[in-house]
């Protein structure tokens, strides 16, 4: 058992608050040695910054770390922070089907409404990829009351959250895929299509699709893909025409390769409905008049002749964040930000107010929030800005928050799991650094805690940003530098 093994357990972090570690001195030369790995790289041009803090929280090195940097994912450690003192470990959402109608035999007549409220997690990858768990959770509680039969219509409520399907400055060569799909209170599968692409014919033919769920006809596929010669290189080329569910397929892919491929899909809470809607009579449950939406403010109540007829509590916020920073998840993290608008001010779901909430909580984790510029909580946008003092600052922080353990293990494991599960292998920091890192073109960040060879626990972040080579380049330096704070500190 390595040493973070035990410090996630609870051991360590009880030292550090109630005992104190020694004060870390720096070495002299310390500029000296991270200055000659910067500029002795291909990348000496580009903008490098770097913040320690000891366990006193003391910045120790400080190599422009109050310049302000790309964060990308990264940023995440600040949002899902925000997240956790606003949620707190255990809350959950909730998801209900109401019935407006009445039961009559095993019809109901009437229609159904599926009121989302803003749960990131409907889908597989908290449910040991059973895609359809929710479904046939919420399916199985009609059943069980007796109806096999809706005259009306399945509705999708979505009011929740604002009709804003994105944070701004997103790029729109991105927002075709899975790591930027649109932000809705009813969503399903991360509001994708999983896309399988099998290249058995001959070359100079057409690969085979398919697609989950159910190769729904809620989306189209224009597919002028090709099949090239097993030599051949794959070139991918994937593309949703704006406010359409029409995919344009292009790529080219060497003869018996398989691929998948995760899409993003337009107006999610109808992709919602309409999935429940062929589910549910594929299950037994015959829908006689389809799917809508609804977005009109309704109180679900027996008052208003409303019944909760199913529900759903997703997993606790605890595991939901384990999906923003060891999965670096966009999609999850962008709900959750959302969704911090609805718990703290009681409105509609905006980011533009979780953005403040963040801000909000990063002074009380006494960063400087004069250098903090958000448009967005998961760091996809180039234009957000940050510090990497305000994010060492924010790692020291937080450890004192009662939620810091459950913190702790949203992080990636260097060498063994997450983001960070192929970095620092075969050397002395696998198992000694939780962290998590971050990229988007032309920025790279890294930061988290280490225990170093001395037994001592810093916090560390580094930024590259401002480069046009490899990434791998990037992270040789990185990790050179790493290295070299586990070795002398």
């Amino acid at each position: 058992m390595s040493i973070f093994d035990i410090y996630r357990l609870g051991v360590l972090f009880f030292c550090f608050i109630n005992l104190g570690y020694s004060t870390i001195s720096l070495a002299q030369n310390a500029p000296i040695q991270i200055t000659k790995f910067i500029q002795n790289s291909t990348s000496k041009n580009a903008i490098w910054a770097l913040s320690v803090r000891d366990s006193t929280g003391k910045e120790r090195l400080d190599y422009n770390s109050s310049t302000l940097i790309t964060p990308a994912s990264n940023l995440k450690l600040l949002t899902s922070a925000a997240l956790f003192s606003v949620f707190g470990s255990d809350f959950y959402f909730k998801t209900s089907i109401y019935g407006l109608g009445e039961l009559k035999d095993s019809v109901w007549e009437g229609d159904l409404y599926i009121q989302g409220s803003g749960d990131p997690s409907i889908g597989g990858e908290l449910y040991n990829d059973d895609k359809w768990y929710v479904f046939d959770k919420l399916i199985n509680q009609l059943k069980n009351k007796g109806i096999k039969v809706i005259t009306g219509k399945i509705i999708g409520y979505d009011a929740v959250f604002d009709d804003e399907s994105y944070p701004p400055n997103w790029s729109y060569d991105d927002l075709s895929f899975y790591y930027a799909t649109e932000l809705n209170a009813l969503s399903f599968n991360r509001n994708c299509i999983d896309l399988t692409v099998k290249a058995d014919g001959a070359i100079g033919s057409l690969p085979q699709i398919e697609w989950f769920p159910l190769n729904t006809d809620y989306v189209s596929f224009i597919n002028e893909q090709k099949i090239s010669s097993p030599n051949s290189s794959y070139d991918e080329y994937y593309k949703r025409y704006s406010g359409t569910n029409t995919i344009v397929l292009r790529s080219s892919l060497p003869q018996h390769y398989l691929e998948e491929e995760s899409l993003s899909i337009y107006y999610p809470s109808l992709f919602f409905a309409d999935t429940f809607v062929k589910y549910a009579q594929l299950n037994g449950i015959e829908v006689q008049n389809g799917a809508e939406t609804s977005r009109n403010d309704i109180e679900f109540s027996k008052n208003n002749g409303f019944t909760e007829l199913a529900f759903h509590y997703s997993k606790p916020f605890k595991e939901l964040a384990i999906r923003i920073n060891k999965e670096s998840d966009n999609f999850y993290t962008e709900m959750l930000v959302k969704a911090a608008a609805v718990k703290v001010y009681g409105i509609q779901g905006q980011t533009v107010a979780g953005l403040q909430i963040i801000k909000d909580k990063a002074a009380y984790f006494k960063t400087d929030t004069t250098t903090i510029y958000l448009v967005d909580g998961s760091g996809m946008a180039f234009s957000n800005l940050i510090t990497t003092k305000n994010l060492s600052q924010l790692l020291y922080s937080v450890q004192h928050e009662t939620w810091f353990t459950d913190y702790l293990n949203t992080l990636s494991n260097a060498g063994i799991d997450g983001t960070l599960k192929n970095r620092f292998l075969n050397t002395s920091v696998q198992g000694n650094l939780m962290g998590k890192s971050g990229y988007i073109s032309g920025a790279r960040t890294l930061s988290g805690y280490l225990h170093t060879k001395s037994g001592n626990l810093i916090t560390l972040s580094l930024a590259t940003n401002h480069f046009s080579e490899k990434v791998s380049r990037i992270d040789a330096i990185h990790q050179k530098i790493v290295l070299w704070l586990y070795e002398n500190y």
